[in-house]
C-alpha cells in the first residue's frame, strides 16, 4: 500500500512538471522582457538565439509582431511540430495555445508578443 502511494505520488509529481507554465517563468535567461502588463494585456519582448528552445508554456489569444525575419519549430500540445516562418513587420494572430518553441533559423529572432487577457464583449 505504501509503495503504491509513493509510486502514484511520484507519477503525479512528474506529470505536473510537464504542464504548461508562464512563459516569463520558463524562458531561458534574457529571453523575455515584460514591456507592459495590466488586467487587459501583457506585452512581451522576446529574443531567441539560433537553436534556443523554450519549454512548454501557455498563451491566451495573442498577436505576434516579429521585429526580424525568423523560422521557428512550434509544437502545440497534442500535435506534431510545425515550421513557422515569418517576416519582420508581419503581424500574426494566434488563438490560445500550449506549446513549446525552438528557433531553427540561423539568426536571433526578435519579436513582440501581445497576450489578450480578456475575451471580446459583444
Amino acid at each position: 500500500m505504501i509503495l503504491t502511494t509513493v509510486f502514484f505520488g511520484l507519477l503525479l509529481s512528474m506529470s505536473t512538471g510537464v504542464q504548461a507554465q508562464n512563459l516569463v517563468k520558463v524562458a531561458p535567461k534574457g529571453f523575455t522582457k515584460t514591456l507592459l502588463e495590466n488586467d487587459q494585456v501583457r506585452v512581451l519582448q522576446i529574443e531567441s538565439a539560433p537553436g534556443e528552445t523554450t519549454p512548454w508554456h501557455s498563451h491566451p489569444n495573442y498577436i505576434l509582431y516579429p521585429l526580424t525575419d525568423g523560422k521557428l519549430e512550434v509544437t502545440d500540445k497534442g500535435q506534431t511540430a510545425k515550421i513557422l516562418g515569418f517576416k519582420a513587420g508581419e503581424a500574426l494572430y494566434f488563438p490560445a495555445v500550449t506549446h513549446m518553441v525552438k528557433n531553427i533559423g540561423n539568426t536571433t529572432v526578435k519579436m513582440v508578443i501581445t497576450e489578450l487577457k480578456t475575451a471580446e464583449k459583444k
